[in-house]
């Protein structure tokens, strides 16, 4: 008996750490050294208070979240044509940050970012860069976060929630990663305040593959990836902004 007493002991000091473990994904830090190589170095915390400082200098109806990606829509991609034409006329925040995680986007709601406005539609799409530190059980828990985070501080803004976007690894678990997580992340549709669309389909050839042609490093969209992208949401934000969103038209 003094035997299994001792196992019992022993084994409850082995599980109760791990079922204890923290979520990262929900946990909310600033990147504060970041610095990229854009418009002479943009830095993290730069980007995140000339964000803040929007909300005194025009009415916000439309924001997009997110990380790299997200960001390539003006000072780090290829983006900026389109997003000057169909995006900036609704007077659009770029809150999309290289490399960041739900923890970071977290962090940036919590220090401000949101205040000050009310967006008729936020355009969400985060997680991917979690797939290395976290299950994707976790990623979709701090997906659910930021979503949370934009329900709990602009109440009358509605989300379109993009599933991550498919990518090619030499690890295979970070595709898989993505895959699973936006299956639970399309669970958090209600068809009100959180519309999911899934546009990743869009990229992929008939072979299911991504063309170097419009993801060269197979993650990141070139200028012809982030039309794809706008015109791929088109539809539905329309519909969530009340109002017919611009077909992007080349050389205006």
């Amino acid at each position: 008996m003094r035997f299994y007493v001792t196992l019992s002991l022993l084994l409850s000091l082995i599980v109760v750490p791990f079922a204890a473990a923290e979520n990262t994904a929900l946990v909310p830090i600033p990147r504060p050294d970041q610095v990229w190589n854009n418009k002479g170095g943009e830095t993290w915390m730069g980007r995140h208070e000339a964000i803040k400082a929007t909300r005194s200098k025009k009415d916000v109806d439309l924001i997009f979240v997110g990380d790299s990606i997200t960001h390539g829509w003006d000072t780090t991609g290829t983006g900026t044509k389109i997003w000057q034409q169909v995006y900036e006329p609704f007077n659009a925040v770029n809150m999309g940050f290289g490399g960041d995680r739900t923890e970071h986007v977290l962090w940036r709601f919590n220090d401000g970012e949101l205040d000050g406005i009310s967006p008729k539609v936020a355009v969400v799409m985060i997680g991917t860069n979690n797939w290395r530190a976290n299950t994707f059980q976790e990623i979709a828990e701090g997906v659910e976060a930021v979503c949370e985070g934009l329900r709990t501080r602009l109440p009358k803004t509605k989300i379109l929630l993009l599933a991550i976007f498919p990518r090619v690894s030499s690890d295979p678990w970070a595709g898989a990663n993505v895959v699973m997580a936006n299956r639970l992340i399309e669970k958090l549709d209600d068809g009100k305040w959180i519309n999911f669309l899934d546009i990743g389909s869009t990229y992929r050839d008939k072979k299911g593959r991504l063309p170097q042609t419009i993801m060269p490093d197979g993650l990141h969209p070139n200028e012809a990836g982030y039309e794809i992208w706008a015109e791929a949401i088109r539809p539905k934000l329309s519909e969530l902004m009340g109002v017919d969103v611009p077909k992007y038209k080349r050389g205006r």
